[in-house]
């Protein structure tokens, strides 16, 4: 469905002209229906490669190698064939929810006007839709939430709206640039359950970006592990837990933390804690 060959980029800097690579050839394909990781410590080149199958590098990039969807090669469109690819194949779903919408606007507007403008619904059937798309992730107080700024919801809820505005034209490819870096750890696991559910649930492809290998193993069918621009291996989380074949993936392995290394165990719990009626315990 996806096929990356050869990806490659350079930037140049400005002042002084020097170039400095931050993509070096790397080539990896996406099954319809397959969710990839793109896990690596930051400046590893996760972000850029989405943003080069995106067609949004930085100013000035010298880009080369081939990016196809399912066929089509993304780097030969551009103008109204390329708008409309994204609009209907592709969907960003960014780091930070809060950057992704209108701070001076309810959030109502980003998923109604999106459907309107991309999907060509009647305003009255964007917001049908818009309510059902938000119960779909979880949210159960719908008509609130499309009333609400971007201030008044936590960062959790603001990612919740950003997934359903994502799947409200169910495209080919997800990409998700590490959308759970902001929001605390049972959060995370909430967005992430939902993500992975509604990615099967319709069939969607997705490329996962992270540095948490363990929160890619949760949601992913393959992981490539990315170090300095370079893809070093692919493999499923299993074989890359089990059998490591890069000294960077090895040492990724041992940096996770945990809460009891070799050798320790956890201690005794006692007995089970029985709450009392109120709940305060006994």
């Amino acid at each position: 469905m996806l096929n990356v060959r050869d990806l490659a980029l350079a930037v140049t800097d400005p002042v002084t002209g020097d170039e400095t690579a931050i993509l070096h050839g790397n080539s990896f394909e996406l099954a319809q229906g397959e969710a990839l990781g793109l896990v690596g410590e930051s400046g590893s080149g996760k972000s850029m490669t989405l943003r080069c199958i995106l067609g949004i590098e930085p100013e000035g990039a010298r880009v080369s190698g081939d990016i196809a969807l399912d066929g089509v090669d993304l780097r030969g469109i551009s103008g109204e064939r390329l708008r409309r690819l994204r609009a209907d194949d592709l969907a960003l779903i960014a780091q930070n929810p809060h950057g992704a919408l209108n701070p001076v606007l309810p959030v109502g507007r980003f998923l109604i006007e999106g459907m309107s403008d991309a999907r060509s619904l009647g305003r009255e059937a964007a917001a049908t839709r818009a309510a059902e798309l938000l119960s779909d992730v979880g949210i159960a107080d719908t008509e609130r939430v499309l009333r609400s700024y971007p201030h008044q919801l936590s960062g959790g809820m603001l990612q919740r709206v950003i997934i359903a505005g994502a799947i409200s034209g169910q495209p080919k490819l997800l990409l998700a640039d590490e959308p759970t870096t902001a929001l605390d750890v049972t959060t995370q696991a909430e967005v992430v359950a939902i993500l992975d559910e509604k990615r099967r649930e319709f069939g969607l492809s997705m490329l996962f970006v992270t540095h948490d290998l363990d929160l890619a193993a949760a949601v992913c069918d393959r992981l490539a592990v990315m170090k300095d621009g370079r893809i070093v291996e692919i493999g499923t989380p299993e074989h890359l837990r089990d059998h490591p074949e890069s000294d960077y993936t090895r040492s990724l392995m041992d940096a996770r933390p945990q809460l009891y290394p070799a050798g320790h165990h956890a201690p005794d719990p006692g007995p089970p804690h029985i709450a009392d009626a109120e709940g305060t315990g006994s």
